[in-house]
């Protein structure tokens, strides 16, 4: 099953930049998702099972890290990439 998510951290410090920054680019390295990076948020696109498998695992990385940070996800079914405004 395909799907799409739209993700968002915001991480709880003032230096909050390089855990953004290494967030995205370690999901960038899962070769097998698509990821668009946003000006407020990332878009994720791939198989559901592949998808929260390494969402669970970076998420856990990026707080063990860096300290809080409140993930905001939106979940979608399908691959949604170019349907915007369909």
């Amino acid at each position: 099953m395909k799907m799409s998510l739209d993700i968002s951290l915001y991480p709880l410090s003032q230096d909050y930049l390089p855990a953004i920054d290494e967030f995205i680019e370690r999901i960038q390295q899962h070769p097998d998702v698509a990821v668009t990076r946003g000006d407020l948020s990332t878009q994720v696109f791939g198989d559901y099972d592949q998808v929260m498998d390494f969402l669970k695992q970076e998420i856990k990385v990026s707080w063990e890290k860096y300290g809080k940070g409140v993930f905001v996800i939106k979940f979608l079914l399908d691959d949604l990439r170019g349907l915007a405004g369909d």
